[in-house]
């Protein structure tokens, strides 16, 4: 593994790289020690790259947690599939309850992190090209800064819906510091305009830095286009049809592929290599993950951690609603139901419930409580099923859609599907996504692009509004999108909330 990400991201310019017109009630009255500014920075090749370093250190922002639950968890309480332990994270409880308010600091969390990426985004895409440096090592930094800026802005979209667009430094003066949302249409049109940069940079397809790869950016671009052919935009065919094209350059460059094995996903000697095309960085005993304790059961002592919350597990009806024989259900392949005791090792602890082992860094909970494994953002699995669903709804199921699909049900040791029409192969990609990507922080955006929710009991999908949750909630036409956090609303008259909230 090199350490060009893991160690380097580390550096992040000061203050001013972390202002920002929304978003930025914390940081207004701090006074910057270092007095640096953009003008005095921007000199040398080394300042390009560090830069761009500080941008992906906005991913980590959303992952950790302890007792106080964690922010990724709010895109899993959403789906009606998760369950927890965790009585005390009030946060995950009124997602899981559908009684979310926008008081939420998982909310807040998604906002102020995407918001100060962007920012960084925004002053390195500004400032790099008057650097006097190799241009093609520039026009890779700058790739790196326009996939970042786009990934962030991806996310606040579909969380929030209309959200301030803005694309360049600003600063205290600035005009619009406290700017107005923009359309859904025309953020993703500028998500685009980022990808496409991105795209034509000069990055490489692949490489094991955990840097944005050209693999990366049409990965993105895929997952982009699909969620423009569905809700809320409903672009449909042409939308489809460039969606499974952007898919399928990465499967035809064959430059990723399935793990033969689901240990390889949570195996930190795997990272950014195989099927992990995109990863949040980390590094045990320097900068190492924090949310192994969140996927640990509530206090039955099977870890070196001493925090052990069980804040998510799968709910048991979800797993029901595998196949049988699917692999992915059998002990420790994505779920866990045992572990041995930390106090004896031969010692086996049945834990009550189906525990997130595709997550779980088996060196890290057996001994260092230091984890390095990565988080997957953009998996080689999502790409085949993105083609599945995109080529199918452009012209039905082909050879090359069953062998995207197949691919994956073989794996898990299912029969191959065949002989299937353009709506059974619909749901069977649809359902295949469910099983393979659980947890992963897909499923809800996958429930609210396609206004459609699983039903774990009969096997179908309901419509996504006045699905019912297994243990009671039902969805209404709010839960299409996140509360805009209350502090924002305050400090911005210009914003307005999202509606039922």
């Amino acid at each position: 593994m090199k350490n060009t990400i893991k160690t380097r991201i580390q550096v992040v310019l000061m203050a001013f790289l972390l202002v920002i017109g929304v978003g930025c009630s914390d940081f207004l009255d701090e006074t910057d020690p270092s007095n640096i500014t953009a003008d005095s920075y921007f000199k040398t090749a080394e300042h390009a790259e560090t830069s761009v370093y500080s941008i992906y250190s906005s991913l980590r922002s959303v992952r950790g947690g302890a007792y106080g639950g964690s922010p990724w968890l709010m895109m899993e309480f959403a789906t009606g599939i998760a369950e927890s332990d965790l009585g005390q994270a009030d946060n995950s409880n009124i997602i899981r309850n559908l009684t979310n308010t926008s008081d939420n600091a998982y909310g807040k969390s998604y906002w102020d992190s995407s918001y100060k990426g962007i920012a960084n985004a925004n002053l390195a895409i500004a400032n790099i090209p008057d650097i006097i440096m190799d241009e093609t090592e520039k026009n890779k930094l700058l790739g790196e800064a326009h996939f970042l800026r786009a990934y962030y802005y991806f996310n606040l979209v579909r969380i929030f819906g209309s959200v301030p667009l803005i694309i360049d430094p600003i600063d205290l003066g600035s005009e619009n510091l406290y700017s107005s949302q923009e359309t859904v249409e025309n953020i993703y049109a500028q998500i685009v305009v980022d990808l496409t940069k991105a795209e034509s940079s000069g990055l490489p397809f692949n490489d094991d830095t955990g840097k944005v790869t050209l693999g990366a950016v049409k990965s993105l671009l895929s997952g982009v286009f699909l969620t423009m052919a569905g809700y809320p935009l409903q672009k449909g065919s042409e939308y489809y049809q460039k969606a499974a094209d952007k898919a399928k350059e990465v499967i035809d460059s064959a430059e990723y592929s399935l793990f033969p094995s689901y240990s390889d996903l949570h195996d930190p000697a795997k990272n950014n290599m195989g099927e992990n095309i995109f990863m949040v960085q980390y590094e045990a005993f320097v900068d190492p993950s924090d949310w192994q304790p969140l996927v640990i059961p509530y206090n039955m002592n099977i870890s070196a951690y001493s925090e052990q919350t069980g804040a998510i597990y799968a709910n048991q009806e979800f797993i029901n609603s595998y196949d049988e024989g699917d692999k992915r259900v059998a002990e420790k392949e994505f779920y866990y139901t045992t572990y041995t005791s930390k106090f004896d090792r031969n010692d086996t602890i049945v834990l009550g419930g189906h525990f997130l082992y595709k997550h779980f860094d088996i060196t890290a909970n057996l001994d260092t409580a230091s984890s390095d494994l990565n988080w997957d953002l953009i998996r080689y699995a999502e790409v085949l099923l993105i083609y599945a669903e995109a080529a199918n709804e452009v012209s039905g199921p082909t050879a090359d859609t069953y062998q995207a699909i197949n691919s994956i049900r073989i794996r898990a040791e299912l029969p191959e599907l065949s002989g299937l029409s353009k709506d059974q192969f619909r749901e069977a990609v649809w359902k295949e996504k469910w099983h393979e990507l659980s947890y992963e922080n897909v499923t809800w955006f996958d429930m609210v692009r396609l206004r459609k929710a699983f039903n774990v009991t009969t096997g179908s999908f309901d419509d996504y509004v006045g699905h019912q949750f297994v243990y009671g909630p039902t969805v209404t036409e709010r839960e299409l999108l996140f509360p805009i956090p209350t502090d924002e609303l305050r400090n911005n008259e210009n914003l307005v909330q999202n509606p039922g909230y």
